[in-house]
């Protein structure tokens, strides 16, 4: 048995929408929800899927027939149904499953096919882009249920093409992207993420990675394309945006937290790189 905690499938006349709207149609959301799964239960789909069916595991686990193979399914993994594809779920006999799934389709989905069909692992990470994968989801619940207007719609597609990032491209956001860089570079960007709250200077940062301003300034934008300082500059709004989303933080604490003395400046650069000010990014789904 199958049990809906919360649910939202959008009606064909809105995907149909999305899939018109040059801001969705690259990839747009058609369903989203939690579903449990009792032990020994299974969850399957009684037709070829029409469009791709993320599902990712929070709790328990079984395993899944997908094609031909029957993988298992643990906490923290996930995998992607492609569209014109069958499934099905099975928990384990002990302990019921949670799930969070999203159903999607675009132009980018089917150029990402090639990731999907295949179980995979989410590696920890402290990196932002992999972060909070369940308060992405619960960003994308509680808009769906304020309605179905169009900005609302383009924000919540927004939401969850950042949410499918974190899932393709975990690996490429943790270890597999530690292996690739330099790791002096590795080093380095570590040493920036753990020292958000600060303000480093280049020469610091260079004698964290043993090297002089200059030489380590050529070597970390060769991997990277950033200069340090720009690069350390954007995790601190980065973070800032992350502290906007999910804390009620005034502006002028979040401010210093991500290392800035005066407001006003952080105020000035977090629009320059965003595009909105603190207030404006914080507010600008509400109403």
């Amino acid at each position: 048995m199958t049990k809906e905690i919360r649910y939202f499938r959008l009606p064909v006349s809105l995907r149909e929408e999305q899939k018109a709207n040059p801001v969705t149609k690259d990839l747009y959301l058609t369903e989203t929800g939690e579903i449990e799964v009792e032990p020994g239960g299974s969850w399957r789909s009684l037709t070829k899927l029409s469009n791709n069916l993320l599902v990712f595991c929070t709790r328990g686990g079984g395993s899944v027939v997908l094609g031909e193979e029957q993988v298992p399914v643990s906490h923290d993994q996930y995998f992607i149904v492609p569209r014109g594809e069958v499934f099905k779920f099975c928990s384990r006999q002990k302990s019921g499953t949670r799930l969070l799934v999203a159903g999607f389709n675009g132009k980018k989905a089917r150029q990402l096919e090639s990731e999907f069909l295949v179980v995979r692992n989410l590696v920890p990470s402290v990196n932002n882009m992999v972060a909070n994968r369940e308060m992405l989801f619960d960003e994308i619940f509680n808009n769906l249920s304020k309605g179905f207007h169009d900005q609302n719609l383009e924000y919540v597609n927004f939401c969850f093409g950042h949410l499918l990032a974190t899932f393709i491209y975990a690996n490429r956001t943790s270890e597999d992207l530690a292996d690739e860089l330099n790791p002096v570079i590795h080093r380095a960007i570590r040493f920036l993420e753990k020292n958000l709250d600060k303000k480093l200077t280049l020469l610091q940062i260079a004698r964290e990675a043993g090297y002089s301003p200059t030489y380590f300034t050529t070597l970390f934008r060769k991997e990277t394309n950033y200069a340090p300082l720009s690069y350390f500059s954007h995790l601190k709004i980065l973070k800032a945006c992350e502290l906007l989303d999910y804390t009620e933080k005034k502006v002028k604490e979040i401010s210093f937290n991500v290392g800035y003395s005066d407001p006003y400046y952080f105020t000035r650069d977090f629009k320059k790189k965003i595009g909105l000010s603190p207030r404006q990014y914080r507010n600008r789904i509400k109403g």
